[in-house]
């Protein structure tokens, strides 16, 4: 199963946070503090996350009563691999995926072309959507998470419960 690392999540939360505020025309910068209070992240891991975007040139940070962390550039220019990739390093599906050939079957796996591809795949889509995309639906994820949740435990189907009734 493909799963981001909780860094990553936290690292795509940040971004897009800034995003937003971006966009809105507010002041762009935010500090570690903030970002971490308002989505229930540890302080020290979000400092950790957002320090290492600003090591890898997708954030930039100002010292100072109004300083704090800002995107490096358009958010319509960095994209969801980026960030990932900023934070878990290279994408890898199999122990081939690396330069490091660790799988004993390398010389005789008969999959890891077609693995390659997939990954070739999931770099491309996670490439084409940019940090832009996701704060273009800033609807807060604690509401959909809440309604999705109520659907679940009362058995509906999730696309049954929603449009007009039925009498």
């Amino acid at each position: 199963m493909l799963r981001l690392s909780k860094k990553a999540d936290y690292a795509l939360m940040a971004m897009k946070h800034l995003a937003v505020r971006n966009d809105r025309g507010a002041q762009a910068s935010s500090s570690a503090r903030e970002i971490a209070e308002l989505y229930d992240i540890p302080i020290e891991l979000m400092a950790k996350v957002l320090q290492r975007l600003v090591r890898t040139g997708l954030l930039v940070s100002t010292q100072g009563t109004r300083g704090g962390y800002m995107l490096s550039r358009a958010p319509v220019s960095i994209s969801v691999a980026d960030v990932i990739q900023a934070i878990d390093g290279p994408f890898t599906v199999t122990a081939c995926s690396t330069d490091r050939h660790d799988c004993d079957q390398y010389s005789k796996c008969n999959v890891r072309g077609p693995l390659w591809q997939i990954r070739e795949r999931i770099v491309a889509t996670l490439g084409m959507v940019s940090i832009a995309e996701m704060a273009a639906d800033s609807e807060p994820a604690t509401a959909a998470a809440s309604e999705l949740s109520v659907v679940r435990r009362s058995g509906i189907p999730a696309s049954v419960g929603h449009g007009p009734r039925q009498g």
